[in-house]
């Protein structure tokens, strides 16, 4: 699961490479460590049709079973308490940190989002996976000068819920990016999963635009040594966010 990667290349080149015709970000920095619940860049199609580039919090809703199960073990502690409560109440206000990961997209809780306008593109510079073996954080790319590539992602408006329990109820864009198998130099550190990963403009616009029966082609394993490991052993993959 990665739940760690940075982009370090200015706005423009997100937006050329994207093709996006908007950018609502502001000023964006490099962002050499980026972790989940966090705000990152997306380039996403708006309503109006126009692609934009936006800042979106990373971390899809997650499932309802998963929210459902986590109501009940927070019920039964007030319970053991004797204190009384609403159930419905309870899990209305269940906290999500959110998903960061998406593999199953054969799933009905997925299924909803996998329509052109609910794709996205993220984009990065570099990710991380965690191995103490390894020495920590292993930070990849697909080479050492950390090219700008993009995640293939998925995207909702507005979404309400308790992200956080000292933040209460709140109403965002949220975004999560795709798994699929591992290969190697990834497969060694984090044999589970690895993101999906567009290097080709045609895969970027088939991504966005074309029907899902196309784009779930794009759900694969890039082929052995397309990348590289170009860092160790950090929370960050650039300069020391204190020295920025």
């Amino acid at each position: 699961m990665c739940n760690l990667y940075s982009v370090t290349k200015g706005q423009q080149a997100i937006r050329e490479l994207a093709n996006a015709m908007r950018d609502t970000t502001g000023n964006l920095p490099p962002l050499t460590g980026i972790f989940p619940d966090q705000f990152a860049p997306i380039v996403r199609t708006a309503a109006d049709g126009v692609r934009e580039l936006a800042m979106v919090r990373w971390g899809m809703p997650s499932s309802g079973y998963a929210q459902l199960e986590a109501t009940k073990k927070r019920a039964a502690k007030l319970e053991a308490k004797g204190k009384s409560f609403d159930f419905k109440e309870l899990l209305r206000l269940e906290p999500d940190g959110g998903t960061t990961n998406v593999r199953n997209t054969g799933s009905r809780h997925w299924q909803r989002w996998l329509e052109p306008s609910n794709r996205c593109l993220v984009p990065f510079t570099s990710f991380s996976e965690h191995n103490k073996v390894f020495g920590g954080d292993v930070w990849f790319a697909l080479d050492e000068t950390r090219p700008l590539a993009f995640f293939a992602g998925i995207w909702v408006p507005s979404w309400t819920s308790v992200r956080k329990v000292k933040e209460g109820e709140v109403t965002i864009d949220l975004f999560a990016f795709l798994t699929t198998e591992a290969t190697e130099p990834v497969l060694s550190v984090h044999p589970k999963a690895m993101p999906v990963i567009l290097t080709m403009e045609q895969e970027r616009e088939i991504w966005m635009t074309a029907p899902w029966e196309e784009a779930s082609a794009l759900q694969r394993p890039l082929p052995s040594d397309t990348l590289q490991i170009v860092a160790r052993g950090r929370k960050w993959d650039g300069l020391d966010p204190a020295e920025a």
